[in-house]
């Protein structure tokens, strides 16, 4: 429907691929991590008992959200889904403490929230996460976008219309934000890698 993989992505005037425009990070935002310390720490942090195998990490300038697989119980005659869920439940329970006392070890190491998540089977459940504020200045066109969402009743609101849009994004542009993503890992393991300064 979008044909997103036959259209070039970003188009032209995609904000932040312009000529002259600042790239790269804020000045105010977290120093960059290398992925595989990250997942090296944890790894060494995590009870081995907790999760079936590797954690899923998912990290950024703000937050590093960490999504593990519970064993499945055997739900005999009961609804599987509900099990899954009930599994999670009391995962969450039981290990909230211990859990804090990571996330507080990892924000010191990192400088970024950590929020957790578990699957079970093909249930999966995200904890609490942050919800960020992102200030962004917009022109007419851009403006308009976001109120045709809310006069259609898409959004309630300018701030929910750009929720709305990002994650359509993400959506369709998913084959290209990983190239991205992938990219942004090559360049950041060839930086380290590097000649060390002191």
């Amino acid at each position: 429907m979008y044909g997103h993989r036959h259209h070039r992505f970003p188009p032209e005037g995609f904000p932040g691929m312009g000529r002259g425009r600042a790239r790269g990070r804020a000045a105010d935002a977290s120093p960059p991590v290398e992925r595989a310390e990250v997942a090296g720490w944890f790894a060494g942090r995590l009870p081995d008992e907790w999760f079936t195998g590797p954690v899923e990490l998912i990290i950024d300038r703000d937050e590093i959200t960490v999504v593990g697989a519970v064993p499945e119980p055997d739900a005999g005659e009961g609804d599987p889904a509900a099990a899954r869920a009930g599994r999670i439940a009391r995962f969450r329970e039981q290990t909230r403490g211990q859990r804090m006392a990571i996330a507080d070890a990892a924000q010191d190491r990192y400088g970024r929230s950590v929020a957790w998540g578990a699957s079970c089977g093909d249930v999966r459940e995200l904890f609490t996460t942050l919800s960020v504020p992102v200030m962004t200045r917009l022109r007419q066109p851009e403006r308009l976008v976001l109120d045709t969402l809310v006069d259609a009743g898409v959004a309630r609101s300018r701030s929910e219309a750009l929720v709305w849009a990002v994650r359509l994004v993400g959506q369709h542009a998913d084959d290209w934000l990983a190239e991205l993503r992938q990219a942004m890992a090559s360049v950041e393991e060839v930086r380290a890698r590097g000649p060390q300064v002191s």
